[in-house]
């Protein structure tokens, strides 16, 4: 099949994070060596910017500018949640044939892949010969097939840094912390805070995901033990943690329930997702320990957007691998007229090699912990998530040494 010939759009979808921009980098310098693109033009705020004709020629960026975007945080074209129905891949195609796009890279997480399917699939039914493909993002770390997500590390690497830094502050004043850590469905960043520990006494003592039930009082009496055998305790606890299920099965988000108790309905976005964030959870978990337990000394804090685009905490490994998924993706498209959502496969140890996946495989599926990564009572990790994730947080994580030394001789 000969390549097609025609101009590239670029686009970044769902939540920011700290190296996105080095994906979007990596797919416009590549995109820019084949002869038969016509130009490179990134979309304003996702898919949005497409339908709406806010494009820009980033032909015309200079490659200094673009080395510094990318080492910049957050989607330096802007995001979008939209998700696109049948009369929005139409304006979508309208603004393809008028303008011959003939290649389409779209940086995201599940929701975007969902996106990248259905533009694809429109596509072959009008007719239009266009290469569609995922480059994939997420802090969440949870799209299938793929070992890791870009993204993730960096966020990853936030959390172990911060949760390390509280349990070194509640080893000088003790008391209860609660983290309250990004994760709808899947509990791989809040499993990220068991990187902290160092020693056996070492917070995050609890880690609850949303790949457990949780009860209240088995979140009490855990806290309890942990505090009477230390005199402190660091909880780290994933936003979409649930209790209960409705008649459906569907899982209930915690927060869910406090907020409906609270008079207030939760908000969901375009893909019908919750919105979880807020302080809500993390403030009634610490007061019921508070009330409960006799605990004085109880804090918490929901770390929502901070994980994500945080430029203090980037990955080295995370940023290169970014920049590659999005030269790979460049790759399958122009130089091998594939369609589809770049994987990452883990070899050796540490090396990666980078594969495409269906996108029909990838499309708006979680990819949640697996059992060996959670202990067994369902409130720790395992150190085989540990060995899992320590080689994607780089070699030059906070130093955050304890002091040894004898006790004085009084005499």
């Amino acid at each position: 099949m000969s390549r097609l010939t025609g101009k590239v759009v670029i686009a970044q979808g769902g939540g920011p994070t700290a190296v996105i921009n080095q994906s979007l980098v990596g797919a416009v310098l590549e995109a820019r060596r084949f002869p038969e693109v016509t130009a490179v033009w990134g979309a304003r705020h996702g898919v949005r910017g497409i339908v709406d004709e806010r494009l820009v020629n980033l032909s015309e960026a200079t490659t200094h500018n673009l080395e510094r975007v990318a080492r910049t945080s957050s989607s330096a074209l802007g995001s979008t949640r939209d998700k696109p129905d049948a009369e929005y891949c139409n304006r979508i195609f309208n603004v393809f044939k008028k303008h011959d796009v003939r290649y389409f890279f779209y940086i995201g997480g599940n929701d975007s892949s969902d996106t990248v399917r259905i533009v694809s699939e429109h596509a072959n039914r009008e007719g239009y010969a266009l290469r569609a493909i995922h480059i994939p993002k997420t802090i969440d770390n949870d799209l299938p097939i793929t070992d890791h997500c870009p993204g993730y590390p960096s966020a990853a690497r936030f959390v172990a840094s911060a949760i390390g830094g509280i349990n070194a502050d509640l080893s000088a004043l003790p008391g209860i912390y609660i983290a309250v850590i990004m994760g709808r469905h899947a509990g791989w960043l809040t499993a990220a805070a068991g990187l902290a520990r160092r020693h056996d006494d070492d917070g995050p003592h609890l880690i609850y995901v949303p790949e457990r039930q949780f009860s209240i009082d088995r979140y009490l009496g855990d806290i309890d033990q942990v505090f009477k055998q230390h005199g402190r305790c660091i909880v780290a606890l994933s936003e979409g943690v649930w209790a209960t299920r409705n008649g459906q099965g569907k899982e209930i988000p915690v927060a869910v329930d406090l907020m409906r108790k609270a008079g207030r309905e939760p908000q969901t976005d375009a893909h019908g997702n919750i919105q979880l964030s807020g302080g809500v959870l993390a403030d009634e978990l610490a007061d019921v320990v508070q009330k409960q337990l006799g605990i004085k000394r109880v804090r918490a804090d929901t770390f929502g957007y901070l994980q994500r685009s945080f430029p203090g905490a980037v990955s080295s490994v995370d940023a290169r691998e970014a920049r590659e998924v999005g030269e790979k993706a460049v790759h399958y498209a122009c130089g091998q007229n594939r369609n589809g959502s770049v994987v990452i496969k883990r070899t050796g140890d540490y090396a990666v090699q980078y594969e495409l996946a269906n996108l029909a495989d990838i499309a708006a599926k979680t990819r949640r912990l697996p059992d060996e990564f959670i202990n067994a009572d369902g409130n720790n990790v395992t150190n085989a998530f540990r060995n899992y994730l320590r080689p994607l947080l780089g070699d030059d994580m906070p130093c955050l040494e304890r002091l040894w030394a004898p006790a004085a001789k009084l005499e």
